[in-house]
């Protein structure tokens, strides 16, 4: 779950990156690429939630139940924001995205993003599974 976890982290920090490089972003205006980027995030958000949830289970099996307990409130968060992102994305409330965002900025503070691992491949099409997805969970 750790190397998941980082791999998962390091998706949403470059992310983070590129939609932190849209001006438009700043005044609402979402293009198809910055709506997949959004898409992507709250994809890789909620995967950083399945994955801690697995490590703290791992240690509630061996009775650590504090460090069971800290790392769920350490990364509460992660689905919390992964929710907000799909409920706007889906309700296509695009001005209150950005403040979203930058509230992840910390949380993703120290990932250092020298060079970008991941291409337009990884979140092409992001935007129309998390609607597919959102319409299948509705039924």
């Amino acid at each position: 779950p750790a190397k998941r976890r980082r791999a998962h982290t390091r998706s949403c920090a470059e992310a983070i990156r590129l939609l932190a490089g849209r001006p438009s972003l700043g005044v609402g205006v979402f293009d198809d690429e910055a709506k997949d980027l959004t898409a992507f995030l709250a994809f890789h958000l909620r995967g950083i939630g399945d994955t801690i949830e697995s490590s703290a289970q791992s240690w509630d099996d061996r009775n650590y139940w504090k460090k069971a307990e800290k790392l769920r409130a350490d990364y509460r968060w992660a689905p919390q924001t992964a929710d907000r992102l799909e409920d706007l994305v889906v309700a296509e409330a695009w001005p209150d995205v950005p403040p979203v965002l930058l509230d992840l900025v910390p949380h993703f503070a120290d990932v250092n993003v020298g060079k970008m691992t991941r291409d337009a491949d990884h979140w092409v099409g992001a935007h129309r599974a998390l609607l597919k997805r959102a319409a299948k969970a509705a039924r």
